[in-house]
């Protein structure tokens, strides 16, 4: 099997509890040959922990050591070091959001066009087993009615503090301060006529997690054709989206006292209901659910089935894909183009709210987009 050798860009919180972890169980398919942290104790920490040959804090070093691939798992937006990668000839990974603006993202599938690359945005829920099986489900119904999206996020601590995590020193502030004033400038490039709630929505909310709860939507059900309404706040957001005459509802509630993470996608058709239930996203291994409910409406029998399709991870599966692409060159599912449209979508989000008015095809963008990879609405 053709071994990918692979740097990472990042040794925070998602690559010590996800990436490293799983990485090391495909070795048969990448060799991690370098890290990259402005942490430098961290970067060499994990090259040590996981016997990684070089550690670098520069990202620049890193992407011109010798490389097939680059993964960007880094905070703030991923197109400077994305851009880098791919015209260095590297394929690339980026975590979510890919960057933070639909013209960055643009640039970004432009580069890896150019250098014949392949550009992936990292969604484990699309490479779920569970979301495979609820994807097939849907594709069978007809006359659905109505698609809603609930989200019940939970403080982050009591998901990870299980895991060894290697200690972090605190970046000086001179560079801390640089790098938040960044993504602010590249928040208002992409905001400029919101006000400050609805940037600070954008950032911390929209991009940094429902940009999720997006992404799974149009997996299943291709690209909105309208946006109708967006309520935003801080602690709550819901979007309403619709897909040809099928309704969508997605509602994110931070509820920062209960320890109890969940995301579930309920479809409901006249004769079958499905629930699609994810666990927190940083427990490694743990389940996600597909109820199935049916009946017949001519008498009072309904039946119910829970299944577990099966315990792989959606963020082992995406590597596998990522390793597959690259041998190949097919895009994955989630390729540098089906990201952008997530991205198109929340600066639409923040659009609509602004001017209190609908937006049609809303992750529609200016260049770029033909032969998505996103799912296809159903009847």
């Amino acid at each position: 099997m053709t071994k990918v050798r692979v740097g990472l860009v990042g040794t925070g919180v998602i690559a010590q509890v996800m990436h490293l972890h799983y990485l090391a169980e495909l070795g048969d398919r990448f060799e991690v040959a370098a890290v990259c942290d402005l942490d430098g104790e961290s970067a060499r920490a994990c090259a040590e922990r996981y016997a990684i040959p070089a550690a670098f804090t520069d990202w620049r070093e890193l992407v011109a050591h010798p490389l097939d691939a680059v993964m960007v798992l880094t905070s703030g937006s991923h197109a400077p070091i994305a851009e880098a990668a791919a015209r260095a000839g590297r394929h690339v990974f980026v975590e979510k959001p890919m960057c933070y603006s639909a013209a960055e993202g643009q640039a970004m599938v432009a580069a890896a066009d150019q250098a014949g690359v392949i550009l992936m945005v990292g969604y484990p829920k699309r490479y779920d087993p569970a979301f495979t099986r609820m994807r097939e489900e849907t594709a069978e119904l007809e006359g659905a009615r109505l698609l809603r999206v609930t989200t019940s996020e939970s403080p982050l601590r009591p998901y990870i503090g299980h895991y060894p995590l290697l200690p972090r020193v605190p970046l000086p502030a001179e560079v801390a301060d640089g790098l938040r004033a960044d993504s602010q400038e590249r928040i208002m490039a992409a905001t400029s006529t919101a006000t400050e709630l609805e940037r600070q929505v954008y950032e911390m909310v929209l991009l940094d997690t429902l940009v999720h709860e997006l992404n799974t939507v149009r997996g299943l059900l291709g690209e909105p054709t309208r946006l109708d309404y967006a309520s935003l706040a801080l602690d709550h957001v819901t979007v309403m989206l619709r897909f040809g005459d099928l309704p969508t509802a997605i509602h994110w509630i931070d509820l920062p006292g209960i320890a109890r993470y969940e995301m579930e996608f309920a479809l409901y058709a006249p004769d079958r209901r499905l629930r699609l239930t994810f666990p927190s996203p940083f427990l490694r291994n743990e389940p996600a659910t597909l109820e199935i409910e049916g009946g017949t409406g001519s008498t009072g029998r309904s039946w119910r089935t829970e299944e577990v399709v099966g315990y792989e991870s959606g963020f082992k599966n995406e590597l596998v894909a990522f390793h597959d692409s690259i041998v190949t060159g097919r895009p994955p599912p989630t390729s540098g183009r089906d990201g952008l449209r997530d991205i198109a979508l929340c600066q639409a989000i923040i659009d609509s709210h602004h001017r209190s008015a609908p937006v049609d095809h809303p992750t529609e963008t200016e260049v770029g987009l033909a032969g998505s990879e996103a799912g296809g609405t159903i009847g």
